[in-house]
C-alpha cells in the first residue's frame, strides 16, 4: 500500500511537451501538450537519486517502489488533493447531472438549479465543466459537490497551471553568449498557480530538497509526506471494490501487443456487444526506461534511454460497470490483466476508487 505522498513545487516554470506537430492555432506545437507528466517521471526520479545500481536499495527500488499519479493540490490542503472527476458526475457552474443504469443502459439523469426558486428542470448536457474533484468529496451527491464548487478551497476545480511560450538564447558551448545564427527558440513552459502543487502516490519516501523534473533544467522542490492510517485515500483504496470502479489514472489492460478498453474478463460486460463504460476519447501513453551503455565523456551524457511500446490507454476518470460484485482492491487485480511486458502496474496504471451507481444492485 503507498506510504507517502511526494509533492513537488515548481520553482519557476515547468516544462511541458511541445507535441508531434503544429497546429493552426498554435504555431509553437501546442497541439500535443502533456501535463502534468507522468508517475514514470516520477520513478525515474527515485533512481536518478540513487544511482547506485549495485546498492540494496537501489535493487529494493527495482522490486518494490510503486508511483501513481499525477494529482494536485492546494500547498496548505495536501491530504485533500484533487483527482480527476468520475465520468458519471457532471458538475456545472449552475447544474449538477449525473449518470445512472436503467434497464442496463446507461441514461443522464439532468438537473438545474434555479437560484431564485431553488425549482429542478431539466437540462442537456453530458460534459462536465470540472474536470477534478478534491479528494474528500468522492462519495459525495452531485448537488453537494456543486453547492460548494465556489467555496474558498472549492470541491471541484478546473486545472491548476497555464501554458506560456517563453523564448530562450541557445547558447555556445564554451561561451555564455548567444549563437550568432539560430540563436534563439521557442519553449512550452508551463505556470503552475503559486498556492498549488503536483502530488503523486509513492510506497517510498523521496528526501526532501530540490530536483532537475520533467525535463529542460527546471528546478522543483520535493517533500515527502508520509500517510497516516487515517488518510482518505488509504481507506478508499482498501475499500473492496462491489460493482462499479472509476479510474483516477491512465489504464492500459490485457496485451503485449493491443491496448484494450477494459480487462479480458466477462465480468466487465452484461454482454460482449454492450460494454458497460463511461469513458472519454483514448490517451498516448509511453514511457521511457533504461539508458544506453555509450557514455559521451565530452558532454557528461550518456545516451537516452529506451522507449516502451506506444500504447493508447483509458483516459482517468473512466466509470466502469461490472457485471458482478469484483470484490477486489487495485492492489489485487490479477497480473494477467496487465501486459506482461513492462512496469504498468509499478507506474500506477489502472489505480481506481470504487464508485456507487444509481440504479445498480449493491
Amino acid at each position: 500500500m503507498f506510504k507517502f505522498l511526494i509533492t513537488i513545487q515548481p520553482l519557476g516554470l515547468m516544462y511541458g511537451s511541445a507535441g508531434a506537430f503544429l497546429s493552426p492555432e498554435s504555431l509553437v506545437g501546442r497541439s500535443g501538450m502533456k501535463f502534468p507528466p507522468d508517475a514514470s517521471t516520477l520513478s525515474g526520479l527515485f533512481f536518478s537519486a540513487n544511482k547506485s545500481r549495485s546498492s540494496p536499495s537501489h535493487q529494493e527500488l527495482r522490486d518494490n517502489l510503486y508511483v501513481a499519479g499525477p494529482f494536485w493540490a492546494k500547498v496548505d490542503q495536501i491530504d485533500d488533493f484533487y483527482v480527476p472527476l468520475p465520468r458519471h458526475k457532471v458538475i456545472g457552474e449552475d447544474s449538477f447531472d449525473e449518470w445512472q443504469i436503467t434497464s442496463h443502459q446507461w441514461c443522464l439523469k439532468s438537473q438545474a438549479i434555479k437560484e431564485e426558486t431553488e425549482e429542478v428542470e431539466e437540462v442537456e448536457k453530458s460534459e462536465s465543466e470540472y474536470h477534478w474533484l478534491r479528494l474528500d468529496y468522492w462519495g459525495d451527491e452531485p448537488k453537494t459537490i456543486q453547492k460548494d464548487a465556489k467555496a474558498a478551497s472549492p470541491s471541484v476545480a478546473g486545472k491548476s497551471w497555464n501554458y506560456v511560450s517563453v523564448l530562450h538564447p541557445r547558447m555556445k558551448k564554451q561561451e555564455r553568449h548567444t549563437l550568432e545564427e539560430d540563436g534563439l527558440f521557442l519553449e512550452n513552459a508551463v505556470q503552475m498557480q503559486e498556492d498549488t502543487c503536483l502530488v503523486y502516490l509513492s510506497t517510498y519516501e523521496l528526501p526532501q530538497g530540490w530536483y532537475q523534473f520533467g525535463g529542460e533544467s527546471h528546478l522543483v522542490e520535493v517533500k515527502s509526506v508520509e500517510l497516516t492510517s487515517e488518510s482518505f485515500i488509504l481507506k478508499k483504496l482498501r475499500e473492496p471494490i462491489q460493482k462499479a470502479f472509476a479510474l483516477i489514472t491512465p489504464a492500459v489492460w490485457g496485451s503485449n501487443a493491443l491496448s484494450y478498453r477494459y480487462p479480458r474478463e466477462p465480468n466487465f460486460a452484461y454482454d460482449y456487444n454492450k460494454i458497460k463504460l463511461l469513458t472519454d476519447k483514448a490517451v498516448p501513453y509511453r514511457y521511457r526506461i533504461g539508458y544506453g551503455e555509450e557514455y559521451q565523456e565530452e558532454f557528461q551524457t550518456r545516451k537516452a534511454g529506451r522507449l516502451s511500446r506506444g500504447r493508447y490507454a483509458v483516459p482517468p476518470g473512466t466509470v466502469y460497470l461490472l457485471k458482478e460484485p469484483l470484490n477486489r482492491t487495485w492492489w489485487d487485480f490479477p497480473k494477467e490483466w496487465f501486459p506482461e511486458k513492462g512496469l504498468l502496474k509499478k507506474f500506477g496504471c489502472g489505480l481506481c476508487l470504487p464508485v456507487k451507481i444509481e440504479g445498480v444492485d449493491e
